[in-house]
C-alpha cells in the first residue's frame, strides 16, 4: 500500500500501459483519476478493486491534445481530491509513414499528444507541487526515442523531445523535492502493437535478448517503483524495460 491515499493522474489510462498502470496504482490505495478520450471497458473492474483497497476511481473524458480540456480537467482533479501526488503523462498515438509521404497533419497530431500534452499537463501541477514541495511525474517515452525506427520520425522525435523535456524540468524542480522522470518501453503487448502483421511481430521478438514481448504490468511496475518513496533520490533519469532489446 504504498500510495495509500495519494492522488494519482494517468492520461491515456483506459487501455494498455495506461490501464495497467491505473491498476496497479489502485491495488496499493490510490484515488486514481484516468484522463482520456474514452473509459475503460474494464471500468467496472476497475472501481471494485479501488472499493477492495480503500481507493478511488475516477474518469474524466479528455482530449489531452486540447489544451482548454486537459487544463480544466487537471483543475477538476484539483477541486475534488485536494492535490496531485503523482502525475503519469502516458496518452500517445502512432501516426506512421514514411517521412517522404507523411502528411503535415500527422506529424503535428503526434507531437501535440505525445508531447505538447505533457508540456501543458506538468505545467498545471507543478506549480502546486512547488508549494506542497513534493511530488512525482513519470512520462512515458519509448526505446525507439533513443534508438529510432524507420517508418516513425514524428512518433520517435516525440518521445525524443520526451527524454529531453524529462531531464530538463528534473533540475527544475529537484530542489523542492519533486522527482521527474522517464520509462522508455520496448516491445509491449497492447492494443496499438496487436495490429502488426504476424511477420513483423516475429520480426522484432527476434530482437530482444529475453526472446519474448513485454506485459503491460511490467512496465507499469516500473512506472509504480519510480513514483514511489523506494525512488526517492532518483530523478531525471530514463528507465528502459524492453527485455535488452537496445542494450
Amino acid at each position: 500500500m504504498r500510495f495509500e491515499g495519494k492522488s494519482v493522474v494517468i492520461t491515456g489510462g483506459s487501455r494498455g500501459i495506461g490501464e495497467a498502470a491505473a491498476s496497479a496504482f489502485l491495488r496499493e490505495g490510490a484515488k486514481v483519476t484516468v484522463l482520456s478520450r474514452s473509459e475503460s471497458k474494464n471500468a467496472a473492474d476497475m472501481s471494485r478493486t479501488a472499493e477492495e483497497h480503500d481507493g478511488s476511481y475516477i474518469w474524466i473524458k479528455t482530449d489531452v491534445a486540447s489544451e482548454a480540456e486537459l487544463e480544466e480537467a487537471i483543475d477538476r482533479v484539483f477541486a475534488e481530491t485536494g492535490g496531485i501526488d503523482v502525475l503519469v503523462n502516458n496518452a500517445g498515438i502512432t501516426r506512421d509513414g514514411l517521412l517522404m509521404r507523411m502528411k503535415r497533419e500527422d506529424w503535428d497530431k503526434v507531437l501535440s499528444v505525445n508531447l505538447t500534452a505533457v508540456f501543458t499537463a506538468c505545467r498545471k501541477v507543478v506549480r502546486p507541487m512547488l508549494k506542497a514541495r513534493r511530488g512525482s511525474i513519470i512520462n512515458v517515452s519509448s526505446v525507439v526515442g533513443l534508438s529510432g525506427n524507420g517508418g516513425q520520425t514524428n512518433y520517435s522525435a516525440s518521445k525524443a523531445g520526451l527524454i529531453g523535456f524529462t531531464k530538463s524540468l528534473a533540475r527544475e524542480v529537484a530542489s523542492r523535492e519533486i522527482r521527474v522522470n522517464a520509462v522508455a518501453p520496448g516491445y509491449i503487448d497492447t492494443e496499438m502493437t496487436a495490429g502488426l502483421p504476424e511477420q513483423a511481430r516475429s520480426a522484432l521478438t527476434e530482437q530482444i535478448p529475453m526472446g519474448r514481448t513485454g506485459k503491460a504490468d511490467e512496465i507499469a511496475q516500473a512506472i509504480l517503483f519510480l513514483a514511489s518513496d523506494q525512488a526517492s533520490y532518483i530523478t531525471g533519469q530514463v528507465l528502459v524495460v524492453d527485455g535488452g532489446m537496445i542494450m
